[in-house]
């Protein structure tokens, strides 16, 4: 029986995703597997290498979208899933809002992001 459990996401762009990735000092794979409970394995678009024996991973949706794609409960054993998982997700926000803007030819303006 498999542990892994999908989340559908609005993360649409990879690169975005591997970048914001990066910025959190996340190791990342692409077309990997995603380490879960007893060696079990999933094959991803992107993986994000974690410490300990089990990682995240996005998986390329028909529509453009990417699924999250996790052991939650091995990943849970080592990292506070709710907040690794926000924080990836506000992260990607932040830097595709700037590519947004930056590719509207707003390089020069500036910016105010409020998260909340």
């Amino acid at each position: 029986m498999s542990h892994f459990s999908t989340l559908r996401t609005k993360i649409v762009d990879a690169e975005i995703l591997k970048t914001s990735l990066k910025d959190l000092g996340i190791n990342i794979k692409t077309d990997a597997n995603v380490r879960g409970y007893n060696g079990q394995q999933v094959r991803c678009d992107i993986v994000a290498i974690l410490e300990g024996e089990y990682d995240l991973g996005w998986s390329l949706n028909s529509d453009g979208t990417y699924d999250l794609i996790a052991d939650l409960w091995g990943v849970a054993k080592k990292h506070n899933q709710t907040e690794l998982i926000n924080s990836i997700n506000q992260k990607y926000a932040v830097n595709k809002t700037l590519s947004d803007v930056k590719q509207r030819g707003l390089q020069n303006a500036n910016v105010k992001l409020v998260l909340q």
